[in-house]
């Protein structure tokens, strides 16, 4: 692709550099912000810059916030001895877009995948521990993907937590073999929440 602008070029490359983004893609967006307010284009940059800067993760959940406890973990509305164990940021929206749950959330930054070099410590599996030791959980939730990389990080987790006196169950599984929780409809995730079923029903232990 030519380009008249050097300035043009750069902005398009570090446009293309964004998951799902080709170059003519991203010099539909560059085009679309020269076409702006520079009062526009500015905020925008500003707006960037100050997520990338001051966001936080939760101490309590690991989820992103903007303090050092999210509203979720710091509502005394939700039910604190309810813990959904989830992947990361994007599932904890999915499950909250469907209005089921009102327990509280623990991200685990990932899932086990030894093809790409991710293993149990590379998790926040420690912290869920603590967590655990530290205060009342009645049951945890696993609502991971049906994926193969779900059910490894499912199975280790369970072996990890026998020791406490909690139930364990995972989402019904209402969600196709293979499929992600953030590309799963309200509806079905809804459904999968609430059905929820004990661990030791779907896999043997």
């Amino acid at each position: 692709m030519n380009f008249s602008s050097r300035l043009l070029e750069d902005a398009v490359a570090e446009f293309a550099k964004l998951p799902g983004v080709g170059q003519k893609t991203a010099l539909r967006l560059v085009l679309h912000l020269l076409n702006q307010d520079k009062s526009d284009v500015e905020k925008f940059s500003a707006t960037i810059s100050k997520l990338r800067n001051e966001i936080q993760f939760c101490r309590v959940c690991l989820n992103l916030s903007d303090h050092p406890v999210c509203e979720i973990c710091s509502s005394p509305k939700r039910d604190h001895t309810l813990i959904c164990v989830v992947e990361d940021t994007r599932d904890v929206m999915a499950i909250e877009n469907t209005n089921q749950y009102n327990g509280v959330y623990h991200v685990l930054g990932g899932l086990i995948s030894p093809m790409d070099g991710i293993g149990p410590s590379d998790l926040e599996v420690d912290s869920l521990l603590d967590r655990l030791k530290e205060n009342d959980v009645k049951e945890i939730i696993f609502a991971l993907s049906a994926t193969m990389e779900g059910d490894t990080t499912i199975f280790y987790l369970d072996k990890r937590l026998k020791s406490f006196n909690i139930t364990i169950s995972t989402i019904a599984r209402g969600i196709a073999f293979g499929g992600e929780l953030e590309y799963v409809d309200e509806i079905t995730l809804g459904r999968s929440i609430a059905t929820r079923v004990p661990y030791t029903n779907s896999v043997s232990r």
